[in-house]
This record gives structure tokens, sequence and C-alpha cells, in this order.
């Protein structure tokens, strides 16, 4: 359980002496200053997310833009309840949440480090989208940086996009990747791929989606 003067901590350290910028639309939240005591575990194109010592199992996530992003997702968490791919809403604050922690290494940081990536993952994360979508969600933006693993099991850390509409292809992308490519090769044998060769592939991914996308409304 949470204890009292967390929250005390949250509102009156951490948000009171962290900087964070936007710089750039589709770029990651730059963390200019976190106060003392406090780790910034990851960040978002929306928020970044922080760690304190006292409480190693929660995290706080801070929101940089428009507090109607947190509070759609605070309303996700909600509508997901406890489940064991997923974190869980802890608190909610006017500008923040405090969250379950998750542990682990995101796929794209096993890929890099030619960690194997274990058939189970998959079957986990499929498995955690499918009841998100019982859930009345619309699991939106999953790809190998907001997925993670752990002692074989796979768990999603971001879900800031399920109430998005639409169909999202990246994550089906991956999959198809993983079982057509990834399982007769690299993780038969692994290999560590610099993080620029990821970035490449994650490019022309982005490139070769938006050509079909523009195809496809022309050929309507």
């Amino acid at each position: 359980m949470m204890k009292k003067n967390f929250i005390h901590l949250i509102e009156t350290e951490l948000l009171k002496k962290v900087v964070l910028k936007r710089e750039k639309v589709h770029n990651p939240v730059v963390v200019k200053r976190i106060p003392l005591g406090w780790k910034c575990v990851g960040v978002g194109n929306y928020a970044a997310v922080f760690m304190h010592d006292t409480e190693p199992d929660l995290v706080v996530k801070v929101n940089v833009v428009e507090q109607e992003n947190l509070k759609k997702e605070a309303d996700i968490y909600r509508k997901l309840g406890i489940h064991p791919s997923y974190s869980h809403l802890v608190y909610e604050g006017d500008n923040y949440l405090v969250l379950k922690r998750l542990k682990g290494i995101t796929l794209y940081n096993a890929f890099a480090k030619g960690i194997r990536i274990p058939e189970t993952v998959i079957e986990d994360i499929n498995e955690a989208l499918e009841y998100a979508r019982r859930c009345g969600l619309n699991p939106y933006d999953i790809h190998g940086k907001n997925v993670m693993m752990k002692d074989g099991r796979g768990y999603v850390v971001d879900v800031s996009d399920f109430y998005k509409e639409g169909k999202d292809e990246k994550w089906e992308d991956l999959v198809k990747a993983y079982y057509q490519l990834y399982k007769k090769t690299i993780y038969k044998y692994p290999v560590k791929i610099p993080f620029k060769a990821l970035d490449v592939v994650r490019h022309t991914y982005r490139f070769y989606k938006k050509i079909r996308r523009r195809l496809h409304w022309q050929s309507q």
C-alpha cells in the first residue's frame, strides 16, 4: 500500500522542482532537471515517468501537455482493472498518475542487447490486447518500445492511446516479423543490433506505412 506521505513528496518535491520540455511534437519529452532522490525511468511524447527509492514498486507519470490526456489514461486503467500484463492505477493527481511499476526490459532494448525474446512474451501481449478489446478499449500504438518482458512473461507498458479510434497495425506487423524472420534467424543465433540500425528499421517502417496509406487513399 502506498504511504500517505508519498503524495506529499510528489507534490512538494517532484512537481515543484522537475523541469520538463516538449521541444517537438513527435519527439519524446526532454527532462531538463530532476529533484534529488528521484530517477527518470521513461519518457514519451506527452509525459515522463519517475520513481523514488522510498516507493520502489510505484512510478509517477507526470504530464507535460493537455491534462485531458492524463484523465483519459486514468479512465483506461480503471477499465482494465487488475491484469497480470498491465500496470494499474494507484492514485490520480491533478497532472500526474501513480502507477504500479512494471519491471523488465523493452523488446526494443532486447533486440539491441541480443537477448532472446521467447514466444510466451508474444502470447502474453496478444492475450493482453484481446483482454483490452473485451474491456471496450482499442489497443493502439503498440510497438517494441512500449512492451516489456521479464522472466519469459510479456507486459504492456503504455496504454495512453487505447481510447483512439481506427486500426493500428504496428503490433500485428511486429508479430509477423517475429514469426517469419526473428524466430528463424536471430532467435537461434542471438546478436546485438545497434540502436542506429534499429532506428533505421523504425523510420523505414514508418515511411513504408505512410506511402502505403497514401496509395490506398488515392485508389479510393
